[in-house]
């Protein structure tokens, strides 16, 4: 299934802009017990809760969840759907997260999507601009959001000095 139409490219001032608003959602994307099995044996995490329907359905999540890495891996993945592309834009890395909580487990099945609010543009020398969001991964028909966190993406461009205002 498709995602979203990827954003046009803007100006550093143009994304500087949209400082606390939100920003489309990401496209829905479901979690499934394949995935929480292939993941399970890459990190060689093999807890019950993920890897065991039967097991798990005795746990307090009632069967089986995804694990919360697997999680924020899926939620960095589609907010590179909906976040600003810059002009001039080399690449952008992830520069970490200042805050990240686990707030509700992402249950097999169960459909998640990532929402940003853009909270800061920072300029940082020659070439260096840095988004801070306000990040949630959410899951769809549930009041409780699986991710709440505070994510830095660092933008490296080519050819122009990154400077706000410029």
């Amino acid at each position: 299934m498709p995602g979203p139409t990827p954003p046009e490219k803007l100006t550093v001032d143009a994304v500087n802009a949209l400082v606390g608003q939100p920003l489309a959602p990401s496209r829905w994307r479901v979690i499934d017990q394949a995935m929480i099995d292939d993941f399970a044996d890459l990190i060689n995490d093999h807890q019950y809760i993920h890897v065991d329907p039967v097991r798990a359905r005795a746990s307090p999540f009632g069967g089986t969840v995804a694990h919360g890495f697997l999680s924020l891996s899926i939620f960095g993945g589609l907010a590179a759907e909906i976040a600003p592309k810059l002009e001039n834009g080399q690449m952008s890395v992830n520069y970490g997260f200042d805050r990240i909580r686990f707030a509700a487990p992402v249950r097999e099945g169960a459909e998640v999507r990532t929402v940003l609010t853009l909270k800061a543009v920072e300029a940082q020398g020659s070439g260096v601009v840095n988004l801070l969001y306000d990040a949630v991964l959410e899951i769809r028909g549930e009041g409780k959001p699986a991710i709440v966190a505070e994510w830095r993406v660092r933008h490296y461009l080519q050819g122009e000095a990154a400077g706000l205002g410029a």
